[in-house]
């Protein structure tokens, strides 16, 4: 099996596509998760579409404000993801985006490999997150970019061929800013905040508003029980919004100790909160664990927009949600947010670990932050 050597990584990167083609029955050893991570783990998984992720009808929110905002804060507080229905986003360009990024993965590995990445800047075309060595790899490939702020947008990252995907790209990110603008507002409403805030606290570093995309490729695996497309995690920065496979499912949230799969709406969007927003939130929100499970009879294709702070902003409650009845659950000293995300390029997908290792009642705030810069 054809394997790089790429500088960074700890060890040659196999492309899980590559693995896929050549038709292997078995999963390599090191894409077996333990037997208490594993999809069948004693969790319970439910399908039921009774049992299903909240969803929200944005078109509503002019006229019917007060129903709206009750139906995101109560889904911010009690699963930390909602889908978004009729959210303006326009239908063809997200069609576009689907195929553009479609035919990427389709195209020959000579010319993917050309956009190969690396720990040090982790945007281009990627097969494992973190740097650690021997550690269990995830069922998938990726391909993550930058998108805002503009200095960070490094268009040599971006692939020239499918030759509209840069066009696709930029049109997509402007749709998706203009309903995380709608989505920050209500959330800011629901916390009792002017609906500016979040948006303001996000722009409020000088690196403004950031933005960025990974889209997820989950080739088809033999041994699906065994391993995962994409490991237990919550997401580090503000708010996501997942475009789906709508042929297939495979994106599962955690809900107590069960977890839910999400039942595919055609044109709609799973939007979830990140350690950011629990963080400003002073933990009235949280953000929730989730992961990909693989499988074995289609592939599946999903695109993760993420929504953050600018990266030099340091992290803390809003002084608002902070009093004497409700003391701050974050302390000091602040981190920024391009710290915070060391972890996960560090470490890789790790549960809840991080954004719980910063609350007071764990212990010393420096002992997440020499983590974070390992």
């Amino acid at each position: 099996m054809a394997a790089f050597n790429i500088h960074g990584w700890p060890e040659p990167i196999v492309r899980v596509q590559t693995l896929s083609n050549s038709g292997v029955r078995t999963v390599p050893q090191q894409y077996i998760k333990p037997p208490p991570e594993r999809p069948n783990c004693s969790i319970t998984t439910m399908n039921d579409p009774n049992h299903s992720i909240p969803i929200i009808d944005i078109a509503c929110f002019s006229q019917h404000r007060q129903v709206v905002l009750e139906a995101v804060g109560d889904a911010c507080k009690n699963w930390g993801f909602f889908q978004v229905v009729n959210h303006g986003v326009d239908h063809d360009a997200v069609k576009r985006m689907r195929g553009a990024w479609r035919e990427f993965f389709d195209l020959p590995m000579e010319e993917k490999i050309l956009y190969a990445n690396s720990p040090e800047t982790y945007e281009g075309y990627g097969s494992r997150l973190g740097v650690e060595k021997d550690a269990i790899l995830d069922w998938s490939d990726y391909y993550f970019l930058n998108l805002l702020p503009s200095d960070l947008k490094n268009l040599e990252k971006w692939p020239k061929m499918p030759c509209h995907l840069r066009e696709v790209t930029e049109k997509y990110t402007c749709e998706l800013m203009t309903l995380c603008e709608v989505l920050l507002k209500a959330i800011s409403s629901t916390l009792g905040l002017e609906e500016d805030y979040l948006h303001n606290a996000f722009v409020g570093g000088s690196d403004g508003m950031s933005a960025c995309m990974r889209v997820n490729y989950y080739p088809k695996c033999p041994e699906p029980d065994l391993t995962l497309g994409l490991s237990s995690h919550s997401d580090p920065g503000g708010i996501t919004l997942l475009l789906v496979d709508d042929n297939v499912k495979g994106t599962q949230v955690r809900k107590g100790n069960t977890w839910v799969t999400v039942q595919p709406i055609p044109g709609a969007f799973l939007v979830n909160i990140g350690d950011q927003i629990q963080i400003l939130s002073n933990g009235a929100y949280k953000s929730v664990e989730h992961r990909a499970v693989a499988n074995s009879g289609d592939d599946r294709l999903t695109i993760a927009f993420f929504c953050n702070p600018g990266g030099d902003l340091p992290m803390a409650p809003a002084a608002q949600l902070v009093s004497a009845a409700s003391p701050a659950v974050y302390g000091q000293p602040a981190i920024t947010f391009n710290e915070y995300r060391k972890y996960v390029r560090t470490k890789g997908a790790s549960g809840r670990a991080q954004v719980e290792s910063l609350s007071l009642s764990s212990g010393p705030q420096h002992k997440n932050q020499q983590m974070m810069n390992t």
